[in-house]
């Protein structure tokens, strides 16, 4: 191993920090592979004497226009190829904003086990490898990532959330756990266009990214019950949580994906507080 990277493996934190405030997502990636591979072929110390910075606007702010989610262009004309660029530009700003989410989970808290940030880097890779995969799509129709106007959400939610309780409650457990359920909504539809051939790549790519996200949900309530039991809470605290950040998220009756939930952690009472339906005796 070469000194430059014992180096970067005892500034664990600023490295992710570099990552993190990259501002083209050719740097970041960049970054990210050369770390990563650096990371998981060292024995890394997890020692620093700076406090994580906070974030005031996304990394992606000087590629894309942020609207308000309302003024986001709108995904259902699948017969375009403005339409089909506007579909995938949104997944694909959701798994670009999803690689911040995993790598800021693993810089903002510290303290903790080695397999938490083994975890939250391993997904990290994930979702830059799911960018890139919906990114060659994009491309193949002639746009690339910040064609499209996007919204902040999924930062906002970042932002808010600053204790490992509250993050793994609302990023990995509500927010991902809600792709679980939308993804296969989403193929349903595509299914009525998938003699296109652009139609059919989507769909297999959602297919990918679903088995995938199901493992990055899993981790989410690994470390969200680990948190319960840190604080000695118990872990129906979850439904405060989301109700405190997304008052009206529990109110109406909805349809999940109960299989993928299951496999993800989540116990059938649970479920049927999320739809508000007798799902445990089907």
């Amino acid at each position: 191993m070469t000194n430059d990277s014992i180096k970067m493996m005892k500034n664990f934190f600023d490295m992710i920090e570099d990552i993190l405030f990259a501002q083209s997502y050719h740097k970041k990636i960049e970054l990210f592979k050369s770390f990563y591979i650096e990371y998981k072929h060292s024995n890394p110390t997890f020692v620093t004497l700076k406090k994580p910075k906070n974030f005031d606007k996304p990394s992606y702010h000087k590629m894309c226009t942020i609207v308000p989610p309302q003024k986001v262009p709108k995904r259902g004309a699948f017969t375009t190829k403005e339409g089909r660029g506007a579909l995938l530009h949104a997944i694909c700003h959701i798994e670009y904003s999803a690689i911040d989410l995993a790598l800021d989970a693993a810089y903002r808290f510290r303290g903790l086990p080695k397999s938490f940030y083994d975890d939250w880097l391993e997904v990290a890779n994930d979702e830059v490898r799911h960018f890139l995969m919906l990114k060659e799509l994009l491309n193949e129709l002639g746009y690339d990532y910040g064609d499209f106007e996007v919204h902040n959400a999924l930062f906002e939610a970042m932002q808010r959330t600053q204790t490992l309780l509250e993050r793994m409650a609302i990023v990995p457990r509500y927010l991902e756990a809600n792709g679980l359920d939308a993804t296969p909504q989403i193929v349903k539809k595509l299914q009525n266009y998938k003699n296109n051939p652009t139609i059919q790549k989507i769909i297999n790519a959602l297919h990918t990214i679903l088995d995938e996200e199901i493992e990055h949900v899993k981790k989410g309530d690994h470390w969200f019950k680990w948190a319960c039991k840190k604080e000695k809470v118990d872990e129906s605290i979850y439904f405060d949580i989301v109700s405190k950040y997304y008052p009206n998220a529990l109110l109406k009756k909805r349809d999940i994906n109960k299989e993928a939930r299951l496999k993800a952690g989540f116990v059938c009472k649970e479920l049927e507080k999320i739809s508000r339906k007798d799902i445990c005796n089907k």
